[in-house]
């Protein structure tokens, strides 16, 4: 593309804009018919002032609008075309002396028509640019705040945002057994709570006391086993915790009696109970399992 002067880069402004004289228009016109590259240059500017042009939509006058100027202004019928009378033809000033001081006025004459173009342009372009740089600013301030009120191609397009929330994943709960270990009738000695995922039991002493050099012991008493199991010693604290019945399946372990029985101080030295259950229970289910997440698709 070759390098335009500052004088056409304004005139094809000028053009876009519609301030052009007709004898300016008609040399614009001509350059566009063999230079394709001003051609563009005029389509640019074009493209760039047509969106003041969509910003201001065209609003015609009621016909009471136009009486109302036409009464103002003292017209109420249509008036003849003005004539103004001829003004005489202007006469050059006659330059006495030598043919050079002649040429040196014209040419200062030339000058001062030609820098005056210039400067009108440059005005017209210094306002053109203003008047640019507003529309850009309101352009932006609307798309922001009011995209609705612009056009349909200079609106923004929508963007749409997939945000991904990640659900953790539903905690597994195991359910939860308890015994009441206690004589009949009477008040309750220790708590057996036991879990069935882990198979782990807790015993918490509430009202008991072994008598001096004697031990509490925990058996597991069913039909399916051909004596008592011990569960070990009771400890002397309020919890005893221990894991010994993953050795048992679970419908054994929900089924069965627990007992307790007062053994020689450390437990019973043979593995059998050598006295008769001081305290029994046998677990109920106090908590169900968690019920299953749905599969996906489901």
């Amino acid at each position: 593309m070759m390098a335009y002067s500052e004088d056409h880069i304004v005139l094809a402004a000028e053009y876009a804009l519609g301030t052009l004289e007709a004898d300016e228009r008609a040399q614009v016109e001509a350059m566009m018919s063999v230079d394709k590259d001003f051609t563009a240059m005029v389509h640019a500017w074009e493209h760039k002032l047509g969106a003041l042009n969509q910003m201001v939509g065209s609003v015609e006058p009621r016909p009471e609008v136009w009486d109302k100027i036409r009464t103002a202004v003292g017209v109420s019928e249509p008036q003849a075309p003005l004539l103004l009378p001829e003004a005489p033809p202007t006469v050059a000033p006659e330059v006495v002396g030598p043919p050079a001081a002649a040429d040196a006025i014209n040419a200062d004459t030339s000058n001062v028509i030609r820098l005056s173009a210039q400067a009108r342009r440059w005005r017209n372009v210094a306002t053109l640019t203003t008047a640019v740089a507003a529309a850009l600013v309101a352009m932006i301030g609307v798309a922001l705040y009011q995209p609705d009120l612009l056009p349909d191609r200079l609106r923004p397009t929508p963007r749409n945002q997939v945000v991904e929330v990640k659900v953790p994943a539903p905690t597994s709960r195991s359910a939860q057994y308890v015994a009441v270990l206690q004589k009949e009738g009477g008040a309750p000695a220790f708590i057996l709570t036991v879990d069935e995922a882990t198979k782990n039991f807790t015993v918490r002493k509430v009202d008991a006391s072994a008598e001096p050099g004697k031990s509490f012991e925990l058996w597991l008493i069913s039909d399916k086993l051909q004596r008592p199991r011990s569960l070990g010693v009771i400890g002397g604290g309020d919890f005893t915790t221990r894991p010994v019945l993953a050795s048992y399946d679970a419908d054994t372990i929900k089924a069965a009696t627990y007992a307790v029985t007062s053994e020689q101080a450390g437990g019973s030295p043979d593995g059998s109970p050598h006295s008769a259950p001081v305290f029994t229970g046998k677990l109920i289910e106090t908590v169900p399992p968690a019920a299953s997440a749905p599969s996906p698709g489901r």
